[in-house]
C-alpha cells in the first residue's frame, strides 16, 4: 500500500515512476506494531517524499513486537540482510550496540547545528544513549495509564474522572462491585505486555528498579510486593488470561470496565470502540499519592545500515531524523496514544492538540514519573524476559499461590541466566 502511495505521488507530479526510481536513493525501513503505526506512516510518508523527492522509503514487513524486532535484526545481521533504519524497543537497544549492529549517531548529530533547537532534549536522548554516545533517537514514548468505560463505571456510581481509583486496592474493591452489577470481566491488567513492562511498573511504583547494580532485584521487599499486588488484582478481579489482542478487542467491544495498558493503544481503541464513553486516567499506585515512578515504554529509531555508500547512509539519517522530530513526531501523537519524544512537537506543533484530546494528555501529565525501561544485560536478555513472563502467567492461571516461593524461583532462574 505504501509503495503504491509513493507511486501515486510521482504520477501526480507528471513524472515517470521508472525514471524517478532510477534517481532515488532507497532506504530500507523496519518498524514494529503495524496495527498501531501503519496509520502514522500513511501520514508521514507523503510529507517526507514531498520534502525529499530523491529518497524512496521501502517499508519492510513489520515486526510483531519488540522481542521479534530484536530477534529479526540479530538474524539479519548474520545473513547480511539488515535494513537501513530499524525501530526497536527502548529496552532492546543495548544488545544492538554491544553486537556492533547499531551505528553511533554522534557523527550525524555533530553536523546538525540546529539539533537541540529542533526540540531534542537530554531526558529523551538518554533513553537511546550507551557509553556516552547516542545510538537511538526515541520515536514514540509511552507510559502505562488506566482506560475506563464510563458507561460501565456508572453502574457502580462512578461518573467523573475524579472518582476513578487511585490505588490498586481501590481497583480490587471496584471489581467486586462491578461483578455484583453483572459485569463479567471488570478489569484487564496487561501483565503480558512486551519486556515485562508492567512488572517493572510495579517496581518503579515503589521507587525500586528491577535491575539494581547489575543484578536482578526481585528478591527485594519491593519484588514480593509486586508479585503480591498482581495476585491480588488477578484473583480479586477474576481476570481472564486474555492475549493482548483479545483484551483490546474485548475492551473496545464494551465488555471490560477497567483496562490498564500502554497509552500507545489509545488511537487503536478510539478507532475500534463502540458507542460508549472512554476516559483515560493516571496509573494507580500502592498509595493514594500515586506511583513514585513508571518505566518509559516505546521505541527508538536506530541506524543499522551495513552500507558503505555515503549517499545511502546520509539518506537513512535524513529519514531517521525526520520521523523523530517536528512534524514526524507530531504525527505519532495525532495517530496513536504515544507521546512525541520531541519538545518542539509537544510544545509548539501540538500546543492545542492535548486540550482538544484530553485522553491523550493523561500520559503527558505523568512525564515527571518517567524512569528507565530496563534491559536485561547479556546474550540471555530475551530468555530472561520469557522466564519472567512464564512465571507471571502462573499467577494469572492460578497455578502459583505462594508468592515468596515464586519470587525465590524466579530470582534463582534469572540470576543463573544473567550469570551466563
Amino acid at each position: 500500500m505504501k509503495r503504491f502511495l509513493a507511486a501515486a505521488v510521482m504520477l501526480a507530479a507528471g513524472l515517470s515512476v521508472d525514471a524517478r526510481a532510477q534517481d532515488k536513493t532507497v532506504v530500507e525501513f523496519a518498524y514494529t506494531y503495524s496495527y498501531l503505526f501503519d496509520v502514522t506512516f500513511q501520514r508521514i510518508l507523503p510529507k517526507f517524499h514531498a520534502a525529499h523527492p530523491d529518497i524512496e522509503i521501502r517499508m519492510r514487513a513489520a515486526y510483531k513486537d519488540y522481542e521479534d524486532g530484536t530477534n529479526t535484526i540479530l538474524r539479519e545481521a548474520v545473513s547480511g540482510n539488515l535494513p537501513d533504519v530499524s525501530v526497536q524497543g527502548l529496552n532492546r537497544q543495548a544488545i544492538l550496540v554491544e553486537k556492533g549492529i547499531a551505528r553511533s549517531l554522534e557523527p550525524f548529530i555533530a553536523k546538525e547545528p540546529d539539533f537541540a533547537r529542533d526540540g531534542y532534549h537530554k531526558a529523551m536522548l538518554d533513553l537511546g544513549t550507551s557509553g556516552g554516545a547516542v545510538y537511538g533517537l526515541p520515536f514514540a514514548v509511552s507510559l502505562p495509564v488506566g482506560y475506563y468505560n464510563m458507561d460501565l463505571m456508572a453502574k457502580v456510581g462512578i461518573t467523573a474522572p475524579a472518582q476513578l481509583p487511585k490505588t490498586w486496592d481501590e481497583v480490587v474493591g471496584l471489581c467486586g462491585k462491578l461483578q455484583a452489577a453483572g459485569i463479567k470481566t471488570p478489569m484487564f491488567w496487561t501483565w503480558n505486555i512486551t519486556g515485562n513492562w508492567f512488572l517493572q511498573a510495579l517496581m518503579w511504583t515503589q521507587g525500586e528498579p528491577l535491575m539494581k547494580n547489575g543484578k536482578f532485584n526481585l528478591a527485594s521487599d519491593a519484588g514480593l510486593t509486586a508479585l503480591e499486588t498482581m495476585k491480588k488484582l488477578f484473583r480479586g478481579c477474576a481476570m481472564p488470561n486474555y492475549s493482548l489482542a483479545d483484551a483490546q478487542k474485548s475492551y473496545s467491544a464494551g465488555q471490560i470496565a477497567m483496562y490498564f495498558t500502554s497509552t500507545s493503544e489509545l488511537g487503536a481503541v478510539e478507532r475500534s470502540k463502540g458507542n460508549w464513553t472512554l476516559v483515560t486516567h493516571e496509573f494507580p499506585g500502592l498509595e493514594a499519592s500515586g506511583p513514585k515512578g513508571l518505566p518509559a515504554g516505546g521505541n527508538a529509531a536506530m541506524l543499522v545500515t551495513a552500507s558503505k555508500d555515503p549517499k545511502k547512509v546520509a539518506a537513512a539519517w535524513t529519514w531517521l531524523k525526520y520521523i523523530t522530530s517536528g512534524e514526524g513526531a507530531a504525527d505519532v501523537a495525532r495517530t496513536t496514544g504515544y507521546m512525541p519524544p520531541n519538545k518542539a512537537a509537544n510544545e509548539l506543533i501540538l500546543a492545542d492538540f492535548y486540550k482538544q484530546n484530553p485522553n491523550k494528555e493523561t500520559a503527558v501529565r505523568q512525564l515527571p514519573l518517567l524512569r528507565e525501561w530496563q534491559p536485561y544485560p547479556g546474550a540471555n536478555g530475551l530468555a530472561v524476559t520469557q522466564v519472567i513472563y512464564d512465571g507471571i502467567e502462573t499467577i494469572v492461571t492460578g497455578r502459583a499461590n505462594d508468592m515468596p516461593a515464586l519470587r525465590a524461583e524466579l530470582q534463582d532462574e534469572v540470576s543463573a541466566l544473567l550469570a551466563k
